[in-house]
């Protein structure tokens, strides 16, 4: 069944009065503060009269990042909310609207929350890229979240914002530019940026658990009754190639598996076809020193995910990287970008390109500002959300979220262009 088809429960999306419209959880962490000061100075608040608030389990720190977001738009208050405390999240979730959260590794620290806002019909957002933990969230939430029209929407960052709009706006061309059906997408990024520690405790965390070795599932996030055979298209890149339609060599991308994923994921949920297929990669460049890196690239990758399954290598990425709450400077994220290029092709083989790009950090800046106008998406424009008000489960930002965010994010700046 569909998740349109689902019907309203009393709390689904603006329905229910709270005590707050949105609560940011981990605010004090790096991606936090930065959440918190876009909201803080986001336009639309000024004088909206929505309410907000911080959520930690720092008072200190959650009263220092307070007093320091002053704007034209409202103060927030603050909730004290450890990730262990199922109590106080039970409270945390009952006051609000919508929740957003960027509190990681979430796999360690997100799952009592989910939880409570599945018990308390609260929709979620985050900024996790750890695949293997939506997959629980699938397994132990869908179906409540999808009876009751609540809307749980990890993956609203990076990772996969920009690969699961950008093919959601490639398909909508093609339907509406040349009546056919879209077959397939690849796409070829290229990006400037930082690692923040959270990200790094995040992947590290997917090795100390041994969650890894889910990631080598492409149909890791797929509803069971749309889990497949695997098809070789469908298989991670895991060598260079020269590809016509960008004219650059390619190699495998780091997010690859995680976003490959959710877009998986979005073509079951919104029936793109049985023979959609998606795949993406890192755009190296043209001539023989690009062949040369894209394989040397390659190599590096196969390298280090075997390198990380040992101990004193991940204890040593621990040491030398940003810790928890670091990451790169303002000014490091200023000269920072990401551009996506996509091609796409109908089952007859008709071809539109489009591409995705931004200006800032991709994995800080460029996140701060998806998941910010994903959880206003949830909290302003409910009625316009794509599958009504009574859509629910754990979806992803298309299937949650669809031309809501990506006119918001157009808005806010990012490029999502369909070639004419």
């Amino acid at each position: 069944m569909p998740p349109s088809d689902h019907p309203q429960h009393p709390g689904a999306l603006g329905t229910a009065r709270r005590r707050y419209d949105l609560v940011v959880h981990g605010a004090t962490g790096f991606v936090g503060r930065q959440v918190a000061a876009c909201l803080a100075a986001h336009a639309q608040l000024r004088g909206s009269g929505l309410r907000w608030a911080l959520s930690g389990r720092d008072p200190a720190k959650l009263a220092q990042l307070q007093q320091s977001l002053t704007g034209p738009g409202p103060t927030p208050d603050v909730l004290l909310a450890d990730a262990g405390d199922a109590h106080a999240l039970g409270r945390l979730a009952r006051q609000a609207r919508v929740v957003l959260s960027a509190a990681g590794p979430f796999a360690v620290h997100g799952s009592l929350l989910v939880a409570a806002c599945v018990r308390h019909h609260t929709h979620y957002v985050d900024i996790t890229g750890e695949t293997p933990w939506v997959r629980d969230l699938v397994d132990r939430h869908h179906a409540q979240a999808a009876r009751d029209g609540t809307r749980i929407v990890p993956c609203c960052g990076f990772d996969s914002v920009p690969s699961d709009l950008g093919v959601w706006m490639l398909r909508s061309a093609m339907a509406q530019r040349l009546g056919l059906d879209c077959a397939e997408v690849k796409a070829a990024y290229a990006l400037r940026g930082g690692l923040n520690g959270g990200t790094l405790a995040s992947a590290l965390h997917l090795f100390e658990s041994g969650q890894a070795d889910a990631l080598a599932d492409p149909y890791l996030l797929n509803p069971d009754t749309a889990r497949a055979v695997v098809r070789g298209a469908d298989r991670d890149p895991v060598r260079a190639r020269f590809d016509t339609d960008f004219g650059a060599w390619l190699a495998p991308f780091f997010m690859g598996p995680v976003n490959t994923r959710v877009v998986r994921r979005s073509a079951a949920l919104l029936d793109y076809g049985s023979r959609f297929r998606y795949q993406e990669y890192l755009r190296v460049g043209r001539g023989a020193v690009a062949a040369a890196s894209a394989g040397a690239l390659s190599a590096a990758m196969g390298a280090s995910r075997l390198a990380l399954r040992w101990g004193p290598v991940r204890a040593a990425c621990a040491r030398l990287a940003p810790g928890p709450g670091e990451g790169p400077s303002i000014a490091q994220q200023d000269q920072g970008g990401f551009r996506c290029e996509l091609v796409a092709r109908s089952v007859n083989g008709q071809m539109l390109r489009g591409r995705v790009s931004a200006q800032g950090d991709p994995g800080n800046r460029a996140t701060t500002r998806m998941v910010s106008e994903a959880a206003l998406a949830l909290v302003v424009d409910a009625a316009q959300l794509p599958g009504g008000p009574g859509r629910g489960g754990v979806l992803t930002p298309a299937s949650a979220l669809g031309d809501v965010l990506l006119g918001r994010l157009r808005a806010a700046g990012m490029a999502f262009v369909v070639d004419a």
